[in-house]
């Protein structure tokens, strides 16, 4: 009997609270690792509806060239022995002269539209692509060997490209002022197969198109053609030319400009960005020229230079979601405190039930959070979310409480952490700073609180 009085009166005191919370705060992890399993999952979901709508709209769009590639052969002399002497054979190998641009000039006018599939959607675009400018094969001949020889009159014209379902029509291909007749292939000019250096793109064994020249190329000469394309998500170029000049308008206003070049001036309002790049050819490492033979062993890959832009969405649902739930730990402990000092102060003992039903009260909130973010805006179902917990939790505090006095308190902690975890998602440079503010904030009022608390008296 004695002993049952012993453990009741354990059980009852604020050391086993203390010991029986921080073990509840640690079994909550599981449903919050959960939850960001589910975030990830519905995060790939989108990705695999974005990839369908893209798939058949036209996929990223990735470009590089121009190219003007001159078959030739190079011949050398193999000895073999027979019953007669040594006889001498001429073998003739095969390769490419690939020459880039001297000028180089780049226009996208681009116009956007938002597709769905369900509650997903994806940023898509469409419009013109321009590419002009000029070719000065003079400094790559020269650089042919006595026993090289190239066919001027087979040469051909080649854009790279990650995948031809972008091209719309092709509006003006011209060279020299004749017309280009476009068909399908890269001629086996496999120099991008890497975006950002995250994703790898499939070779692009097949990616471009190309046209053979009107007459000879031997001589400077100039090109200009336009397509019209369509694409999503993202834009990446290559700077192919000597000198590369590249322009960009579209009607989307949230840009995000990757790769290894910034833009020397760009103008981003409510109604659209511009943008413009100049990049010339001793600020990236990609040959003026070279001579391309057949193998894997001669392939070359310029993703490095790559550079573009983003057509980015300022509100990414799931981004925010796995944020959140990345800081939930954080503001999972501020209603138990907050529960905890209420009891210490009113002297009412709380049974751990409600500390758990409190503690399953704000893991639901991330629950809420993700599927009500993704049938509308976040910020407004952050909101709905938040103000539902709120309420929830003021008014099972009343419950527990002998008056609204106290209970209020439960109200305006829980708001006050919920309006610090909304800093802390929009904020994202400094998410860690005003994460670890809060905290220390929230110690040192717990701390200062019970300054004068006697615990071993409490506990008796």
């Amino acid at each position: 009997m004695e002993q049952e009085k012993k453990l009741s009166k354990f059980t009852r005191g604020y050391t086993f609270k203390i010991i029986f919370l921080a073990v509840m705060l640690l079994l909550l992890l599981i449903p919050l690792s959960m939850i960001r399993g589910l975030v990830n999952e519905r995060n790939r979901t989108a990705d695999t509806a974005e990839a369908d709508i893209m798939e058949a709209w036209g996929s990223e769009l990735v470009a590089a060239g121009p190219f003007l590639i001159i078959p030739g052969n190079r011949s050398e002399e193999t000895r073999r022995s027979t019953q007669n002497g040594d006889v001498i054979d001429i073998v003739k190998k095969p390769f490419s002269l690939i020459i880039a641009p001297e000028k180089l000039a780049i226009e996208a006018d681009f116009k956007t539209e938002v597709r769905r599939r369900g509650i997903f959607s994806v940023p898509l675009f469409f419009g013109d692509l321009s590419l002009s400018g000029s070719f000065n094969p003079a400094k790559a001949a020269s650089s042919l060997a006595a026993n090289e020889e190239i066919y001027w009159d087979q040469a051909e014209i080649v854009l790279v490209l990650s995948s031809q379902k972008g091209i719309r029509k092709i509006d003006r291909a011209l060279w020299n002022g004749h017309s280009l007749f476009f068909q399908p292939g890269n001629r086996e000019l496999n120099i991008v197969r890497r975006i950002d250096k995250i994703r790898v793109i499939d070779d692009f064994s097949t990616g471009g198109i190309f046209a053979v020249l009107p007459g000879a190329a031997n001589t400077e000469s100039v090109f200009d053609i336009s397509i019209a394309m369509q694409g999503g998500r993202m834009v990446r170029l290559l700077p192919t030319g000597q000198d590369t000049r590249v322009t960009v308008s579209t009607d989307w206003a949230s840009p995000s400009f990757q790769g290894s070049f910034l833009p020397g001036k760009s103008t981003i309002t409510d109604s659209g960005f511009s943008a413009e790049w100049d990049i010339s050819y001793l600020s990236r490492d990609i040959p003026l020229f070279w001579k391309h033979e057949r193998g894997e062993g001669n392939r070359r890959d310029y993703s490095a230079s790559l550079f573009g832009w983003n057509f980015f969405r300022s509100i990414n649902t799931y981004s925010l979601n796995i944020r959140a739930v990345k800081y939930a730990i954080l503001f999972l402990i501020v209603p138990f405190l907050t529960l905890f000092l209420l009891e210490i102060f009113t002297k009412k003992n709380i049974h751990p039930v409600p500390y758990l039903l409190s503690g399953i009260a704000n893991i639901i909130f991330y629950l809420l959070l993700l599927s009500l973010s993704e049938q509308m805006i976040f910020h407004l179902a952050y909101l709905i979310s938040a103000l539902a917990v709120i309420i929830l939790l003021t008014l099972y505090s009343r419950s527990l409480l002998p008056s609204w006095n106290k209970s209020w308190y439960m109200g305006i902690v829980v708001t006050i952490s919920y309006i610090l975890l909304y800093a802390v998602l929009n904020a994202e440079s400094y998410a860690l700073l005003i994460g670890s503010i809060g905290a220390f904030t929230v110690v040192a009022l717990v701390m200062y609180l019970t300054r004068k608390l006697n615990w071993y008296k409490t506990d008796e």
